[in-house]
């Protein structure tokens, strides 16, 4: 019964997290702090990144560890899953050629406030480019990150906890993320949204066939 509890404080946990990391992303906030600071909104991106990798780590030293078995696979089984961990790894690093790394992370950002030339409106400039495994996948790195984490040579029950916890905030996180964008893009979002699946790659065979590159 303890091991029911501890799953239960698992998932408030991340309900937490994913609240407080929806709401700093919120258009709403990014506003408020625009107008109180200024300029400095260009390290609002950064401070958003940071604050979300601390508050995971907080949650995974914070959360119980109920350490039940659900499988544990043998020798070859063990190092063969590995393989599609390293094909999700490197699907990860596909996925972030088409996006600024630099920009995602916030250092663009700073780098031109300290230049003297930001000029965006909130903390970050956006460009859609529908290319890559962008023409599969609405969200290929969340993709990729989720097939990272399923195969796994052991399972326990407070690592499953955590997976689904992380593909629910995904899920739901996207949703979020893509009423911005729908808002910035309209209907060339729209009609992307129509033809490509948000996480998972349904439509294998028909990729979207058009190739968009747009900015805000």
């Amino acid at each position: 019964m303890n091991y029911v509890f501890d799953v239960i404080f698992i998932v408030i946990l991340f309900a937490i997290f994913g609240y407080t990391h929806s709401l700093l992303a919120s258009l709403k906030i990014k506003i408020w702090f625009r107008k109180t600071f200024g300029d400095f909104i260009a390290f609002y991106r950064l401070f958003y990144n940071l604050v979300g990798l601390l508050s995971v780590y907080l949650i995974y030293e914070l959360s119980p560890k109920p350490h039940i078995i659900i499988y544990d696979l043998p020798n070859p089984f063990d190092l063969i899953i590995l393989i599609p961990q390293l094909l999700s790894l490197a699907g990860v690093f596909w996925a972030f050629q088409y996006i600024c790394f630099k920009e995602f992370l916030g250092l663009d950002q700073i780098k031109r406030f300290f230049e003297k030339r930001y000029t965006t409106e909130l903390d970050e400039e956006f460009t859609l480019r529908i290319e890559g495994p962008y023409r599969y996948s609405r969200h290929p790195v969340y993709f990729f990150s989720i097939t990272f984490l399923l195969f796994r040579p052991i399972m326990d029950l407070f690592y499953l906890t955590f997976f689904i916890c992380i593909v629910a905030y995904f899920y739901i996180g996207s949703y979020y993320e893509e009423k911005k964008l729908v808002r910035q893009f309209g209907e060339i979002y729209e009609n992307y949204k129509k033809e490509v699946p948000t996480i998972f790659p349904a439509k294998l065979f028909k990729p979207y066939n058009q190739k968009v590159i747009a900015e805000v």
